[in-house]
């Protein structure tokens, strides 16, 4: 999105626009003009400072133009859909007696479809470009377009019968749904314009680049960002397992690029990576554990060779710290430092946090007859749902202090895709079917945890967690980080967040970050 360079959808769709326009100066209504002079002049401005808007936007940017095909392309399909039906409504006029009646009659239902048509396909174009300077010429053009031609309509047929009070409540109602509906996407879209332009990169010696690359015979999705490609290079190492964040990386790395390189990528088996592997490996037989070690060395020796760097810095979150945390171990020899945000450390945290939130129930005086029986339900058969159900008990007394809404980060992302959306409305769908899909990932980490890897670093460490953090208990992380021997360790807390802090509170996640990669490199 926001791409400058020639578009040539957007001349197509200009010269579609054009060329009826300028047969149909010679084939007027004949009576049109007495019409011209009552137009509204707010309106009629409106509509020239849309169509200047509309022209330049439809050719100054790439974002139109043809793309690899995915479901959002069906945006492109129906722009172009409105414009034949544009072509055809001129061709039915031209064909007519050429009155006004004809030229403001409705072609497939649609009310003055040759103020219309044009309108929402251009609009159509800029959500399939997201595009917000599209969609804003758009909405400014179909003000006075639209309303001009409206107008109009409403002179020449004065003598048609009125609409019934359900009709026009309908038509009310439906109006109010497509402004809320498509007033929502411009906002979308705009901000994840806004963002995209706040994160640009803007060093010719900088990269911000995102596609596909061949992992141990897999291709995986990433995203790559900074001021300087020979800066240090982070890895940042998702958590889940099987719950990619890197669209919303940029949220931090925008205040890490000016010194640092930030790789994010979906592991093998979790979400764009997942639906462009999905024919080849349906069932995820090749997401494992260890799989995810090969994968993270082999993306680790691409970064190193590509940017000339001999090591790099690990930053793993969650689950990402299990993946992490062994390859710091067995690979001193290719990392400079690792970062554990969320450590995970001794099995069983829910345990702890369940028995934490009982002991504060009981205080209170609560009744925990059902937290106990989800506990019990969970202890038989530790599967994710029993997890996830014993939390919805035992979270309401772990509240942090600070809480952000974090899926705003990743809705307005200027990375967000539509495989994202899919992937986490995979893991809402059905919860089970996510579990199965992603079964050894979920059967690793119910047995194992990082004591098994070891605790000696011969690198430095650093830890960070949100101080309110349940889900990766600080008291298991606090223990973790006392057992282990490095040359340099570190470790700090961010006061009033919980888990999830580097998604919530990025910019103060990123300068904790910087400062415990300065401690423990200088």
């Amino acid at each position: 999105m926001i791409h400058f360079g020639f578009s040539y959808m957007g001349l197509i769709f200009l010269l579609m626009l054009f060329i009826p326009n300028i047969i149909w100066t010679k084939h007027k209504p004949k009576d049109y003009e007495k019409y011209v002079v009552n137009e509204n002049k707010v309106l009629l401005l409106f509509e020239r400072i849309g169509e200047i808007l509309v022209c330049a936007m439809a050719l100054i940017f790439s974002d139109f133009n043809l793309r690899e095909p995915n479901l959002w392309t069906i945006w492109l399909v129906l722009a172009v859909l409105l414009m034949l039906f544009y072509e055809g409504y001129w061709i039915r006029y031209f064909r007519s007696e050429q009155k006004m009646t004809d030229f403001y009659s409705a072609f497939l239902g649609i009310p003055v479809a040759g103020a219309s048509l044009p309108v929402v396909a251009f609009f159509s174009l800029g959500i399939y470009g997201a595009n917000f300077f599209m969609l804003l010429a758009t909405i400014i053009l179909g003000i006075g377009h639209i309303g001009i031609h409206l107008s109009h309509k409403k002179e020449v047929f004065n003598d048609e019968k009125k609409k019934g009070i359900i009709c026009r409540i309908f038509c009310v109602a439906l109006m109010v749904v497509l402004v809320i509906v498509f007033g929502g996407i411009t906002i979308i879209i705009g901000a994840r314009n806004y963002n995209a332009i706040r994160g640009c990169i803007h060093s010719s010696n900088g990269i911000e680049e995102e596609g596909y690359i061949d992992l141990c015979g897999q291709e995986q999705y990433y995203l790559i960002r900074g001021e300087a490609v020979s800066n240090p290079v982070i890895i940042w190492i998702h958590g889940g397992p099987a719950s990619p964040d890197t669209m919303e990386t940029y949220a931090f790395s925008n205040y890490l690029k000016d010194d640092y390189t930030v790789v994010a990528w979906n592991q093998r088996g979790c979400g764009r990576t997942y639906y462009k592997n999905k024919d080849n490996d349906p069932y995820n037989d090749t997401a494992t554990f260890e799989q995810a070690q090969a994968d993270l060395d082999a993306l680790v020796d691409y970064v190193c060779d590509r940017f000339q760097q001999e090591n790099v810095i690990l930053v793993g979150h969650s689950y990402g710290t299990m993946v992490g945390s062994k390859y710091a171990i067995e690979h001193p020899d290719k990392v400079v430092a690792y970062v554990g945000v969320g450590q995970m450390g001794a099995g069983g945290s829910d345990t702890y946090a369940y028995e934490d939130a009982l002991s504060v129930a009981k205080e209170k005086g609560d009744d925990t007859t059902v937290m106990i029986a989800a506990f019990e339900k969970y202890q038989a058969d530790a599967t994710l749902e029993n997890m996830l159900a014993l939390r919805s008990y035992v979270s309401p007394y772990h509240v942090p202090e600070k809480e952000n809404n974090y899926i705003m980060t990743a809705l307005t992302s200027p990375y967000l895709g539509v495989y994202d959306v899919f992937w986490f409305g995979k893991q809402l769908e059905n919860l089970s079917d996510f579990v199965e899909l992603n079964s050894q990932l979920f059967d690793y980490i119910s047995t194992e945890d990082v004591y098994a890897y070891g605790t000696e670093y011969q690198i430095p460490v650093g830890f960070i967690s949100g101080a309110c953090d349940w889900i990766t208990p600080v008291k298991h992380t606090e223990d973790y980080f006392h057992t282990i021997t490095a040359p340099k360790k570190e470790m700090q807390l961010i006061d009033g967040w919980g888990h999830t802090v580097p998604q919530e509170s990025p910019k103060e996640f990123a300068d904790t970050l910087m400062q415990v990669l300065e401690t423990i490199t200088n």
